[in-house]
């Protein structure tokens, strides 16, 4: 009997393997665990992908709810759209990483390129290096960590979701004509006209570190400050306060 101290880790490869081999055979093993006990396999299978040297839209379109372990490098749009995927990749990754992700995560360690997380609607990113420019472009849902610094246009046409970033960033940080939330700890070159920084409200505090150990993220929330749209600054100054909602929140 296999243990979740000592689980079976099974092997697959980028190049040994289709696009839809690799699916198909992803899933078999994701069908298999789900037969056996919850004492056997509570946290789902793991596999370990081997042969990562580069390749473009690697590992896309994962719907299986499944551990996944790679050294890498990833080339341009690995992870995107994927559903259910616990994903975790040693090494550096190209553009467009987690663009569309709904759901799972996804953790470099490494750095990554262009548009890291564009589009997703929900889930986690990670990247424990730096990311380039338009960092969560287009954003609906879910949260976006890095733990170096970012470029230009971070979050640029998102409508919802979270950023946190622990390095600095480049121009034109935030999006004001949506829901977005920006936590930083370092500088900001600039931000985008309609987006302001205030300190953090004691809840945001207690969000956020929450976010950061989930995220595996070292680092005390008091450190970083809120990139939020200037309307909803105004908003929360003329809310009226009162005991169902004091003003500490």
């Amino acid at each position: 009997m296999n243990s979740a101290a000592n689980p079976v880790v099974h092997r697959l490869s980028l190049t040994q393997l289709s696009e839809t081999e690799l699916h198909e055979r992803l899933a078999a093993i994701a069908a298999a665990a789900d037969s056996l006990p919850a004492s056997e396999g509570p946290i789902g299978p793991l596999v370990d992908i081997d042969d990562a040297h580069g390749q473009d839209a690697a590992l896309m379109g994962i719907v299986t709810s499944i551990r996944l372990h790679v050294k890498g490098p990833l080339g341009n749009y690995a992870f995107s759209y994927n559903v259910g995927a616990d994903a975790r990749i040693e090494g550096d990754v190209g553009n467009g990483v987690g663009e569309g992700l709904r759901g799972g995560s996804v953790r470099v360690r490494g750095n990554a390129g262009l548009g890291f997380g564009v589009a997703m609607r929900s889930g986690t990113l990670a990247v424990y290096g730096t990311a380039g420019d338009r960092v969560a472009a287009a954003m609906v849902g879910g949260e976006v960590f890095a733990r170096g610094s970012v470029g230009a246009d971070v979050g640029v046409g998102a409508r919802g979701g979270m950023i946190v970033i622990g390095g600095d960033a480049g121009p034109r940080l935030g999006e004001p004509q949506g829901g977005l939330i920006i936590f930083i700890r370092g500088k900001v070159q600039s931000l985008a006209e309609g987006m302001s920084e205030s300190p953090l409200r004691k809840r945001d505090e207690l969000r956020l570190g929450l976010l950061l150990i989930n995220a595996s993220i070292r680092g005390d929330a008091k450190d970083f400050r809120r990139i939020v749209p200037e309307s909803v600054l105004e908003m929360e100054r003329t809310r009226k306060r009162g005991e169902v909602d004091p003003n500490w929140r």
